[in-house]
């Protein structure tokens, strides 16, 4: 056995007990909910096709859990990278007590989801201190949990738990932007505006791009304050993808449940892959 051939062998023995780890609590699992995606029942097990999928797709709790969860991400993922990725560009501009600044900002990372979601009840209760603010202003109380601003104050609470994190990723992008470009683009008198867009922006393509990813994947997470805060049937427009899930565990059914988690792992991918597209379109001319 020649040494290259022993190094191989070595290397994949090292890999081998991860790759059984993925194999046994990823793969092996993804393929036991596609077969209980295609039969009747676990204990009949009739092959039924896409009949479960055409069952969840008309079942009027997922299409609204689908419809909130959809607009909910589409609002607070966008916000999500624009606002952190404003913020790392303040944080450059060396303005005094950035340190202060960071630390605020990074501070709900370290605060367990039972405080936050204790924080936010106090804040935006019937009695809550919002509500007592708006009293002054001759503003009404509004039962922010039980109305049509539900979801504000969830988008709001997203913002403020993930900012600080997508913050930190964008801080160290910007410090790895070549200095000569920069320094090429203040010869060439060019505007902060077109070194920010044209330069600053192009080198950080794959930054924003697993930002916006990782923002994607923390969206679908929020269920835990909502479920703490409203329990298994919130308003309407906070019934979200995991509450369908969570609920339909309880019921024990597990054809509709593996359908279901199939259509939302499509939706997912798809739009993950809409990313990857446009920032290969984009970031492409900077590759090598």
């Amino acid at each position: 056995m020649t040494a290259t051939k022993k190094r191989k062998m070595i290397s994949w023995l090292f890999l081998l007990p991860s790759l059984l780890g993925v194999f046994l609590f990823f793969v092996a699992p993804f393929f036991v909910v596609i077969y209980y995606s295609l039969i009747d029942n676990p204990i009949q097990k009739n092959f039924v096709g896409f009949k479960n999928f055409v069952n969840v797709w008309g079942n009027s709790a997922f299409r609204q859990a689908g419809i909130n969860t959809l607009r909910f991400s589409l609002v607070a993922v966008p916000l999500a990278v624009l606002l952190s990725l404003f913020l790392a560009a303040v944080m450059e501009s060396r303005i005094p007590g950035r340190s202060y600044f960071r630390t605020f900002f990074l501070s709900p990372l370290m605060v367990p989801t039972a405080s936050v979601v204790l924080i936010w009840q106090v804040l935006f209760n019937y009695n809550g201190i919002v509500n007592n603010i708006r009293m002054l202003f001759g503003a009404g109380k509004i039962d922010f949990l039980k109305s049509d601003q539900a979801q504000v104050v969830i988008v709001v609470l997203f913002l403020w738990k993930n900012l600080g994190y997508n913050m930190i990723l964008f801080m160290a992008a910007l410090a790895s932007i070549p200095k000569d470009l920069l320094e090429v683009a203040s010869l060439e008198n060019a505007s902060k505006f077109q070194v920010f867009w044209y330069i600053k922006v192009r080198y950080m393509s794959s930054t924003i791009l697993f930002v916006a990813i990782m923002s994607l994947i923390n969206s679908f997470k929020v269920f835990r304050e909502v479920y703490l805060m409203t329990g298994d049937y919130p308003y309407s427009s906070l019934y979200m993808l995991q509450h369908f899930m969570n609920n339909t565990f309880a019921s024990l059914d597990y054809q509709k449940l593996s359908a279901a988690a199939i259509i939302m792992f499509a939706v997912v991918t798809g739009l993950v892959y809409i990313m990857y597209q446009v920032e290969n379109f984009y970031g492409k001319d900077l590759e090598g």
